[in-house]
């Protein structure tokens, strides 16, 4: 799907969702919590699309990067906010991303792009901008799980589902340094202070749920999420067909 804004989405197939009413899932939470794969998680058992928007603001970091910017001058950066054309994949098996047509999956991941995005994604312009296409995306799917730090309260308030999960910071640096390779130590730090960078946008919705994951397997906080999904829309949402 090519929205207005220039971003495209892969929907691939749809699930058969006819009959049962369009439901958005909010997940919300700090660095570490588990929104990726929970998310992913949820919205394959729901039969629903996916949407990381941190890989957004991830990618337009890597694009800065490349290019040599100061990420630290906030003026420029907002000036080339719209410049480079993002696109992600909504499909949970299959998530990607891609710049001006370049995979930049694995490379949005790493260090360099970590210790940088919370300065491009403080910027109310890279903000106005790229939350401008989630709504888009979120608006043309049938239903959709959508993760990251301000989702039900600014880019889907009305979301059917709203879950700020949450965990130790201990646990929170232990699954990232697991996820990056990166020591458990230094982990933390930055996580620390990504938390401190990224208050402004993670705040947690009134009506959301939380859900520390702590103590908790992945399966056990997906099923805590499909169960709010279903109770709150009141039906059971078939399961995302195979591909």
């Amino acid at each position: 799907m090519k929205t207005s804004a220039g971003l495209e989405s892969d929907t691939g197939e749809e699930s058969d969702t006819s009959g049962v009413p369009r439901l958005v899932v909010a997940v919300d939470g700090p660095s570490g919590a588990g929104k990726s794969s929970t998310s992913r998680g949820a919205a394959t058992a729901l039969g629903l699309r996916y949407l990381d928007t941190g890989a957004m603001y991830r990618a337009l970091t890597w694009w800065l990067l490349d290019r040599g910017v100061d990420v630290s001058d906030a003026g420029l950066v907002a000036g080339l906010a719209a410049e480079p054309v993002i696109e992600i994949s909504t499909d949970p098996a299959a998530p990607w991303v891609r710049v001006n047509g370049q995979d930049v999956s694995a490379a949005i991941r790493t260090r360099e792009v970590t210790g940088a995005v919370s300065a491009v994604a403080a910027v109310p312009r890279v903000r106005a901008h790229l939350i401008a296409i989630q709504r888009e995306i979120i608006a043309a799917a049938a239903g959709i799980v959508a993760e990251g730090r301000d989702i039900g309260t600014v880019v889907a308030p009305d979301a059917t589902v709203k879950v700020f999960l949450t965990a130790d910071g201990a646990a929170r640096a232990s699954r990232r340094a697991a996820e990056a390779s990166w020591s458990a130590t230094s982990t933390q730090a930055d996580q620390d202070r990504r938390d401190r960078l990224d208050a402004a946008q993670s705040g947690k919705a009134a009506d959301a749920v939380e859900i520390d994951s702590t103590g908790l397997g992945l399966d056990d906080v997906v099923d805590a999420i499909v169960r709010l999904a279903r109770d709150r829309a009141g039906v059971s949402f078939p399961r995302q067909k195979s591909r």
